[in-house]
């Protein structure tokens, strides 16, 4: 009985706290909404002729974007302004499309909506303006029944999507934040990757967007590292790039006690489900130490790649000839820096509903070069 009545307590607390935090979260934003309606009314009143004749902007305290809207139809440039405002966007809304270029020079905007039948300049034409004066600009088309054609063919001029009038404030706000989500995610791709040195251990802590490159280790063009122990032996692993690229690694088919390799062939091989990735040898050598554990439980290779992930030792045959061949330090950040991006341009093929690259092709393109070296 009394457990039944902690039980109860612990459920009727949780219920009054997600009832708590909810009318919390409605309260902000009928706040937010008032003060953005508020803006709404007050910016329609601004004068902004002075940067175009037809020119109405409002601006809201921490946008989610900014948007331009060029329609010669002063009825949806309403709606627009009204449903994104009220939504928590900047918006600029002119009635031309000379109007909107000569905006587009002077301001930084993240999307550019554009009617498709206007007078003086179609919404083609205002496509290819934005995306030459502005390539980072996202251009969406507005157009009507009559014209969904036409506007799927501007998609080969720049443009990133179109949208259907009329449309209701839930279809246009949907839209917006799809859009929104689309380019943030595009940006976070394109931006340079932060790429850091750092201890073996810390691996294991480095967030998912940041890639590390262990420190006092040397690193292969084939994506493994080679640390020289105390012993003279070198101990060896995969590399912060290939973990990422790899994902999950189900498998680790060590190698065996005793084998012989020469710089660049397979040394040991990781498996990502039914696919398999062989890694050449850093170094050429005789296999001395097996990390035998990782037969069992292959989670550490992910988990801690430098550290509790190490694949084996071998004793090196040839190390002062081919030490020269790999990098440490700095030359292997900007080496990264360089890799990550020919991985994101790489055309291969992503395996349907994991969201990785193809195995065979990534082999293929990042660590077969290292076999030819």
């Amino acid at each position: 009985m009394t457990a039944l009545l902690i039980l109860l307590m612990f459920v009727a607390f949780a219920g009054i706290d997600f009832l708590v935090r909810e009318s919390a979260r409605r309260h902000r934003e009928k706040r937010e909404r008032q003060a953005r309606e508020a803006v709404l009314n007050l910016s329609l009143r601004l004068d902004f002729t002075d940067e175009a004749k037809s020119l109405k902007r409002v601006e809201v305290a921490h946008p989610k974007a900014r948007i331009l809207a060029v329609d010669d139809e002063s009825v949806v440039l309403d709606s627009f302004r009204r449903i994104l405002v009220l939504e928590g966007y900047n918006v600029d809304t002119v009635e031309t499309g000379p109007e909107a270029l000569g905006l587009v020079q002077r301001n930084n905007y993240d999307f550019v909506f554009t009617d498709m039948k206007m007078p003086e300049m179609s919404g083609v034409e205002v496509v290819k303006a934005v995306k030459h004066l502005r390539p980072d600009v996202d251009v969406v088309v507005i157009t009507g029944y009559g014209t969904i054609e036409t506007a799927v063919e501007t998609l080969q001029f720049g443009a990133s999507e179109y949208v259907q009038k009329p449309f209701t404030a839930d279809e246009l706000a949907e839209f917006a934040r799809k859009l929104l989500l689309k380019r943030e995610a595009r940006l976070e791709a394109q931006r340079q990757p932060t790429v850091r040195i750092v201890s073996p251990a810390m691996a294991e802590s480095i967030p998912s967007n940041e890639f590390c490159v262990p420190g006092g280790a040397f690193v292969a063009p084939g994506h493994t590292w080679a640390r020289i122990e105390p012993s003279g032996q070198v101990r060896v692993g995969i590399d912060d790039f290939a973990r990422k690229a790899m994902g999950i690694i189900n498998e680790v088919v060590v190698p065996s006690h005793g084998l012989t390799v020469q710089q660049g062939e397979t040394l040991f091989t990781l498996k990502h489900g039914s696919e398999s990735v062989h890694f050449g040898a850093p170094l050429s050598g005789r296999v001395t130490v097996e990390n035998n554990s990782l037969q069992s439980d292959a989670a550490p290779v992910s988990a801690s790649p430098y550290d509790r992930g190490w694949i084996c030792m071998i004793q090196p045959s040839d190390l002062t000839r081919e030490l020269p061949s790999l990098r440490i330090g700095k030359p292997v950040v900007e080496w990264y820096q360089a890799e990550i991006k020919r991985l994101r341009e790489t055309q291969a093929p992503l395996v349907p509903d994991q969201g990785h690259l193809d195995m065979a092709t990534f082999e293929q393109q990042f660590l077969e070069p290292a076999a030819k070296a």
